[in-house]
């Protein structure tokens, strides 16, 4: 039986889990089990990897980049990206890689048009890092909005910052369940038709910051297919 996992703190509502459970029973997978593992001490993760026999994990807030150090190698994209989500065990060496950006990069090329050229990200966690290298690689420049880069809180960007930066993302856990009604602060009076706002949070499918975009006519996309992607890249890494 080959076992995988997810690894973070706190898990209350895991995509990962869930997905790659159906996704075993649909697809008549009976070799393998997926499940998670609450870890709420960085240290932990040694133990546990000593412990559990597991074939590869994926890893989320907050080790996103902390797992690093307990990794023999990085593919040359988690290298680049300095975050990793998704580890694989080979020649009894763990390996670190990222599918964020992945996921990130082909659920977001369809919509995206010529005026989108530059792009707010806010937060600067391990999935924003990810999302920043996704933007390079799609040829827009990314601009991190968060504490680490000078700003006390979102309600400093200003409204000429909004009209130059067409793309936003949110890269936050703000408006996460069960903490719906927390959003990014910043002028969504200011949005329009040519704006397109994408929120890394799927539960719920349309968070506050999706919401208030939708009511100024931007174009609105959540997380939820980045997750399946990446979880499918996963997969393939897993098993290649």
């Amino acid at each position: 039986m080959r076992k995988f996992g997810l690894i973070g703190f706190p898990l209350i509502h895991s995509f990962s889990e869930s997905y790659f459970q159906d996704k075993f029973f649909k697809e008549g997978i009976t070799s393998c089990q997926y499940q998670n593992y609450i870890i709420q001490d960085v240290k932990s993760i040694k133990s546990l990897l000593e412990k559990e026999n597991l074939s590869g994990f994926n890893i989320t807030i907050p080790y996103k980049e902390s797992i690093i150090h307990f990794l023999d190698e990085l593919s040359s994209e988690a290298f680049a990206i300095g975050a990793v989500n998704t580890v694989v065990r080979k020649n009894e060496k763990w390996i670190g890689h990222n599918t964020d950006w992945i996921g990130f990069y082909e659920s977001i090329k369809p919509l995206l048009q010529t005026h989108h050229k530059k792009a707010l990200v806010l937060g600067s966690g391990g999935a924003s890092k990810a999302i920043v290298y996704a933007f390079k690689k799609l040829g827009i420049e990314p601009l991190i909005i968060s504490r680490k880069e000078g700003y006390t809180n979102y309600s400093e960007i200003t409204k000429n910052l909004l009209r130059e930066h067409l793309i936003i993302v949110n890269c936050t856990p703000l408006g996460t369940y069960p903490k719906t009604d927390e959003y990014p602060s910043i002028p969504y009076e200011i949005l329009s038709k040519k704006h397109l706002l994408y929120d890394l949070i799927y539960n719920p499918s349309e968070s506050r910051f999706l919401k208030y975009g939708k009511a100024n006519k931007a174009k609105i996309k959540n997380g939820l297919e980045m997750l399946q992607r990446q979880a499918e890249a996963a997969w393939s890494i897993w098993n290649s």
